[in-house]
């Protein structure tokens, strides 16, 4: 991703360059330790390419940053019916303790982390650079 940023009321909050945009969701049954899976496995991934055009670095390989909004919409569950339900998201209180316990434990590796505001109406603006959308799941489920 070449640049990112989320705005506020028409005012930017944060805001990246090359890097990794992190739409995280948190499950209601989701503990301490799903984050810090969560929180190795970015870190870990090697989706940036190297010379040869493979992915062969990770974010801190190339220096990237991180730019992390919280977005419980990610657990709408639309296989039934046609509105989505949100039975599967965390509560307010511990999706937001999820939230930032990620952040900390990404900031921990140095890798300079901006985000925006729970529970707040963003808009997130990307500029992506490839076809490349990773999914995520401490589960494991896909």
């Amino acid at each position: 991703m070449k640049e990112a940023k989320v705005k506020i009321d028409g005012e930017i909050v944060g805001r990246i360059g090359e890097g990794l945009l992190i739409l995280l969701g948190v499950r209601k049954d989701d503990t301490e330790d799903d984050v810090s899976y969560l929180a190795d496995k970015v870190i870990g991934l090697r989706i940036f390419e190297d010379d040869m055009g493979k992915m062969n670095f990770s974010i801190s390989d190339v220096k990237g940053e991180i730019l992390a909004v919280p977005q419980f919409t990610l657990y709408g569950d639309c296989r039934k019916g046609r509105r989505p339900s949100f039975d599967e998201a965390a509560t307010q209180h511990l999706a937001e303790r999820l939230y930032h316990l990620f952040l900390e434990e990404i900031r921990k590796t140095g890798i300079k982390v901006e985000t925006g505001k729970f529970g707040a109406f963003m808009n997130v603006c990307l500029i992506n650079s490839g076809p490349v959308t990773i999914l995520l799941d401490s589960r494991k489920l896909f």
